[in-house]
């Protein structure tokens, strides 16, 4: 992994989150963000520990509380992964979900898409793919709120959606969002039923060729998880990596 590739990625995080996020207060290690607008994005409203703070499972809770006091989620980024590795164990005791996430960056060419069911469509056209990922991924969360407040946040970072059909309905999706000449491919879904297809790969080289020109095209993955090998094969390359620390709504 690349210092100056991280370091953009970092970057491109920071400038997204400034530029939605109307709090921006730092403390000891890092900075306290919060989207007043948008309390439902949990990606805009969270504590960054920026150095490698060698922190406890319960100091970070009570920066987070107080800092996330109005808010029904906790959230908070390692960005150095390292220094959060020691305290998985207790925050997850502590009801915690716990990510290793990985930044990537894309470096070689991608054959494009040649799929006819593949095509670019309204961003609302998929809203109940949307809805099935959050089910999937964090059950029992209503994500009626959150989903809208994404919605008015991507528009505004010219959010271009691309979706698989299957009998003329989407049964999954992908979305490449831009700011300058950096672009990010934020979004790829593929419905359960319609895995093991290679549906999601097909979605992904949608929003990549989509995304050509962007000077670094980022996606993110779980660390620990599939998709970031597909992501390999596709061309992008590990450049960042963070521990990503939620709690959610309804967690004590």
């Amino acid at each position: 992994m690349g210092a100056d590739a991280a370091s953009r990625a970092r970057a491109w995080v920071h400038e997204n989150q400034a530029a939605v996020c109307d709090v921006i207060e730092p403390w000891e290690h890092g900075t306290v963000i919060r989207a007043t607008r948008y309390p439902d994005c949990w990606d805009y409203n969270l504590v960054r520990v920026e150095d490698d703070a060698e922190l406890t499972a319960a100091e970070l809770v009570r920066v987070a509380d107080e800092g996330l006091s109005e808010l029904a989620h906790r959230r908070a980024g390692f960005e150095v992964a390292s220094s959060g590795e020691p305290i998985r164990p207790d925050l997850e005791a502590l009801g915690w979900k716990t990510t290793r996430l990985v930044w990537m960056r894309h470096e070689g060419h991608v054959e494009p898409v040649t799929s006819p069911d593949i095509e670019q469509v309204a961003y609302d056209a998929v809203r109940h793919l949307r809805l099935d990922w959050y089910r999937e991924d964090f059950p029992g969360v209503d994500a009626a709120d959150g989903l809208e407040q994404e919605r008015e946040i991507s528009m505004t970072r010219g959010a271009e959606v691309f979706a698989a059909f299957e009998r003329g309905a989407p049964v999954g999706f992908s979305q490449l969002e831009r700011a300058g000449a950096t672009a990010e491919v934020t979004s790829v879904f593929v419905h359960p039923d319609h895995r093991g297809r290679g549906l999601g790969t097909a979605l992904t080289r949608a929003a990549i060729e989509a995304g050509r020109d962007a000077t670094d095209l980022w996606i993110v993955a779980d660390d620990e998880g599939r998709p970031k090998e597909i992501y390999r094969r596709l061309g992008f390359r590990p450049e960042w990596k963070l521990l990503d620390c939620l709690r959610l709504p309804g967690g004590t």
